[in-house]
């Protein structure tokens, strides 16, 4: 498996041809994923294959937004089919990724530990400091889709959001449901 050459390649290709309109589903996404996956994954002790295909995993879980916002998981799994092949990986080792890739679709649904890690790492965000940067720009996004239509509208659909929502990892858990629970906070105050 030629990790660093998939990276080199799925970087590249969401860089030159993901719609400048996705604010929040942006490479900066994929970027931040990768970051906090990185640091569960040192948290929860893995290393080695499973290290690369969870990064593998990260790099392409919202590549489907290439195509469609809709059942982006999907199409994000049959991506990294067509492509990491020509990388060295296994059939194996794809359907572990896919299972990654389908894990991260809300409602989240992992059944392993690399699920969990790529689950908490994609919603990481809700649990820190910068909630409300990375939240306007994911506002920005549903407006742009038609999805909701005002500010209120969007703390609302938070609310519940963050309500139902939970991290799987002990780690996650023990780093960002306490500021998690802040942020719900801050956003119920909002609501008019």
């Amino acid at each position: 498996m030629e990790f660093e050459k998939a990276k080199k390649f799925i970087l590249g290709k969401l860089k030159k041809e993901l719609t400048k309109n996705l604010t929040y589903h942006s490479l900066g996404h994929i970027k931040d994923v990768y970051g906090a996956a990185e640091n569960l994954a040192v948290l929860e002790k893995v290393a080695g294959e499973d290290l690369s295909l969870l990064l593998t995993a990260v790099l392409f879980h919202d590549s489907g937004f290439l195509f469609s916002q809709k059942e982006h998981e999907r199409l994000s799994c049959e991506l990294a089919m067509k492509h990491l092949p020509e990388f060295g990986y296994t059939l194996p080792q794809l359907e572990r990724i896919c299972g990654m890739i389908m894990a991260t679709q809300i409602p989240q649904t992992p059944h392993n530990l690399l699920e969990k890690i790529i689950c908490d790492a994609d919603l990481d965000y809700l649990g820190r400091d910068d909630f409300f940067t990375i939240g306007d720009k994911l506002f920005d996004e549903l407006v742009m889709y038609g999805i909701i239509d005002n500010e209120n509208e969007w703390n609302k659909l938070q609310v519940r959001f963050l309500e139902k929502h939970h991290y799987f990892t002990a780690s996650a858990k023990k780093l960002r449901k306490d500021k998690k629970a802040r942020n719900l906070l801050k956003v119920k105050s909002k609501i008019s």
